[in-house]
């Protein structure tokens, strides 16, 4: 049994203990936190507690990590597209469609799966059972590059990059109109839609979390623009709901797009096209990029057929 301790700052005063926990410990998932507290595997000052217990300066805040479980998801021989591997971690670009890990309705045909198939054990364990080497996600319909974690050293490695705003993410996605400027910042949180719940939207509610997606102008394409979105913080749907903010949702977004579209894309049209990172045991700085998938690039062929290619803004 691993035990992790953190003292509470006066900055953190005031905050629900399965945010701190995440923040201070970036290698534990907020959702795993929650399941330890529903263990009773989260102290705050010798008792356990509830995830939405609020923690004071000076509080002390103990988590209990159990050693890795045998894992209850089975592997499946499906294919993946490993763009780089070595002893520590993998990059994967996952094909749209494809769930990360398993979750309510999506228990078979997961990358976790396919994951443990080709890694077998020597995935990191530190987001539990159902999440191994996992340390970052993408939607289901959000195609791209993902980092895998083989050892937990590297998981609390890449965690803390992740963190620390200093991982590059880069995205392509094709959005409904066009843009006055070439580039621009959406600093606006994110939290839950109070009127949804399975909807994220900009708010300044409690609980709602500091978002920064930086974007610029790829291409004009007639109603339609092809943008690059940098993520400096990684929240649910980030990217979807800063568009979306802004009056250009993704193309194909089946959740915060238009209703109605002329394209067949089976989700949106959304592409994590470009991850750089320090390796965990190197140091040095490594980047890898894969180009937008088959459905995507249709689409824009289309695009550029009609209305030509204006090229970069």
């Amino acid at each position: 049994m691993e035990k992790k301790k953190i003292c509470i700052e006066a900055a953190w005063a005031g905050v629900r203990m399965d945010k701190v926990v995440p923040e201070l410990l970036p290698e534990l998932s907020r959702s795993y936190v929650q399941t330890l507290a529903g263990e009773g595997r989260v102290l705050v000052n010798g008792r356990s507690v509830k995830p939405n217990v609020k923690v004071k300066e000076g509080d002390c805040v103990e988590v209990e990590v159990p050693p890795p479980r045998k894992l209850e998801t089975q592997p499946e021989n499906i294919p993946l597209d490993i763009v780089y591997e070595d002893s520590e971690l993998l990059v994967v670009n996952k094909p749209q469609g494809m769930v990360v890990h398993p979750a309510a309705g999506n228990y078979e045909g997961t990358l976790v799966s396919a994951l443990l198939y080709h890694c077998g054990e020597n995935l990191s364990g530190i987001n539990g059972v159902l999440r191994p080497g996992i340390v970052h996600r993408i939607d289901k319909d959000t195609s791209g590059l993902l980092l895998v974690a083989k050892t937990n050293e590297a998981h609390v490695s890449l965690a803390a990059q992740i963190k620390e705003h200093s991982l590059t993410r880069r995205y392509q996605a094709l959005v409904r109109g066009g843009f006055s400027q070439p580039e621009g910042t959406v600093n606006q949180p994110i939290g839950r839609n109070p009127k949804d719940r399975k909807k994220m939207c900009v708010s300044r509610q409690q609980g709602s979390r500091e978002a920064v997606t930086h974007y610029r102008v790829l291409e004009r394409l007639g109603p339609y623009t092809l943008v690059e979105c940098r993520l400096e913080t990684g929240r649910t749907h980030q990217i979807r709901v800063h568009m979306n903010h802004l009056g250009h949702p993704v193309v194909g977004d089946p959740v915060y797009g238009a209703h109605k579209e002329k394209f067949q894309t089976n989700g949106q049209l959304l592409h994590a096209a470009c991850i750089g990172f320090i390796h965990p045991k190197s140091g040095e700085y490594m980047e890898f990029s894969a180009p937008v998938p088959p459905q995507f690039e249709k689409v824009l062929g289309l695009l550029r057929g009609k209305y030509g290619q204006a090229g970069e803004a």
